[in-house]
């Protein structure tokens, strides 16, 4: 086995200066972790891009490969809960973050880190999904868990053209579900409709008359990728006894809000937290989108690129201008 492997490495040469560049690094330099995996393919979040220029938030300690997703094979496990060869998804927990990731062609990890990869789902498909498709499956399956059901009305889903937010409206597409999607992104509607969005509407109608304490009721259920006021305005709008699933901030971390959808109309708010979820609801959601939930329309979700490509996603995601998901062949 090649003791060393091909990384982005992202370095601070001096204060509130960051570096990133493709280089050889030693399996060495990997911190402690039962579970050394092969990395095939990865995918590139928000929290990898804030990484990646040195954002505080998620990393403080450098030089440090970003990456919070990874699939592969496994090389070794030592304490026996994977064998050579198995195919394995790991995700969350402080994966990229101050471990080294995804980004790298190995990664070394605690074992309970990481999940066999489903039947029916290969390496690939794995990683066009990622933590965005891990954090959309547990929304939806919230949504169905609170009893919310097609028959029951639309969902809307929020921040619709993010990563989390375009895989929702696939999924909940797939699961039989009308989908509103909002979005500030009028051009991508045609996007948003070929990947199963039965209507595409604006952020200002989600918002209209959310000065009121209560809204007329028009959403089964919601999938909010958002925060602040849009998720105010669609809690305010939500029928009786549906169900919002809360899983983003790029509006706000605050909530404009007051009691009344959850005492008259018997709104139920749930957190999804993909990072800390436990390992068998978090191997549920898994094995749903390798089989019940497979999208038939993934990879028109994804562009693909290698490492050397990173750079280029990065600055687009970082501004705004990155129109899918994008898909690290980490094996090259």
């Amino acid at each position: 086995m090649s003791e060393t492997f091909k990384a982005l490495l992202v370095e601070q040469p001096e204060k509130k200066v960051f570096t990133r560049k493709v280089v050889e690094r030693s399996i060495s330099d990997l911190p402690e972790g039962e579970l050394l995996v092969q990395v095939h393919y990865s995918s590139l979040n928000f929290k990898d891009a804030l990484s990646a220029i040195g954002n505080p938030g998620v990393t403080r300690n450098y030089p440090h490969t970003p990456g919070i997703d990874a699939a592969g094979v496994v090389v070794s496990c030592d304490d026996g809960r994977f064998s050579a060869g198995d195919q394995v998804i790991v995700t969350s927990y402080d994966l990229g973050m101050e471990t080294d990731g995804g980004f790298g062609q190995k990664i070394r990890v605690p074992s309970k880190w990481a999940l066999k990869l489903p039947t029916g789902m290969s390496l690939k498909e794995s990683m066009m999904l990622g933590t965005a498709g891990l954090t959309a499956a547990l929304s939806v399956h919230e949504l169905i868990e609170g009893g919310v059901k097609p028959e029951n009305g639309p969902i809307l889903v929020t921040g619709a053209t993010g990563g989390v937010g375009s895989l929702a409206v696939a999924i909940l597409a797939k699961a039989g579900y009308q989908v509103t999607a909002a979005t500030g992104k009028a051009a991508e509607a045609d996007y948003l409709k070929s990947i199963g969005a039965t209507e595409v509407i604006g952020r200002e109608e989600v918002t209209e008359g959310s000065e009121r304490p209560m809204m007329k009721a028009r959403w089964a259920g919601v999938v909010d990728c958002v925060g602040g006021e849009i998720l105010a305005a669609a809690i305010k709008s939500t029928r009786n006894w549906g169900v919002v699933a809360c899983c983003g901030l790029v509006g706000s971390i605050d909530l404009p809000l007051n009691v009344f959808p959850f005492i008259l109309r018997g709104v139920r708010l749930i957190g999804i937290d993909s990072a800390e979820c436990p390992h068998n609801p978090r191997c549920k959601v898994w094995q749903k989108l390798a089989q019940e939930w497979k999208l038939d329309n993934l990879e028109s979700m994804v562009d693909e690129v290698g490492l050397e490509g990173l750079e280029e996603k990065i600055q687009k995601m970082l501004k705004g201008d990155l129109k899918r998901r994008a898909l690290v062949n980490v094996a090259g």
